[in-house]
């Protein structure tokens, strides 16, 4: 890992080659991984102004797992990327899912208001042909309910 335990270097554009990885111990059990980043931000691509968010990612790893310093400094990457807030989401997805495959994975986006509107973009994945693309179908279709209200019968 080069991230981990070596001196920071904060990237100063977009930079998905940043992200790391490492072996997932216990691929035969399924479970969440929840990263919370409360301080995202990146530039509107229009007005050059910032966009605050917090960003939600969770997702159930399969043999490969997300380094989180390399996370925290790709994210930190957008600092000064201009995208629309929904690109912004779906690119971290897709991100992550190339680096690791993982069997599911969520990214939400919750930003603050600009001009009295907020906005947040939700995206997910589920590898296709398993139980996992069921999951992203229900996700993706109840991702407004709050976990502990999802009644599961």
């Amino acid at each position: 890992m080069k991230s981990l335990g070596n001196k920071t270097d904060y990237p100063q554009k977009y930079a998905p080659e940043i992200l790391e990885t490492f072996e997932n111990k216990h691929q035969g059990n399924d479970y969440w991984v929840k990263f919370n980043c409360p301080e995202f931000t990146a530039l509107c691509p229009i007005t050059g102004q910032p966009d605050f968010a917090a960003i939600y990612i969770s997702y159930i790893p399969d043999v490969q797992m997300v380094e989180s310093k390399s996370l925290k400094l790709y994210l930190f990457s957008y600092r000064n990327h201009g995208d629309f807030h929904e690109n912004c989401v779906n690119t971290i997805m897709k991100d992550l899912i190339a680096l690791m495959q993982p069997k599911y994975i969520e990214v939400q986006g919750k930003f603050l208001p600009r001009g009295g509107i907020s906005i947040d973009p939700y995206c997910n994945y589920g590898q296709a042909g398993t139980k996992y693309e069921a999951l992203a179908e229900y996700r993706l279709q109840n991702h407004d309910l709050q976990p502990e209200k999802i009644d599961n019968r």
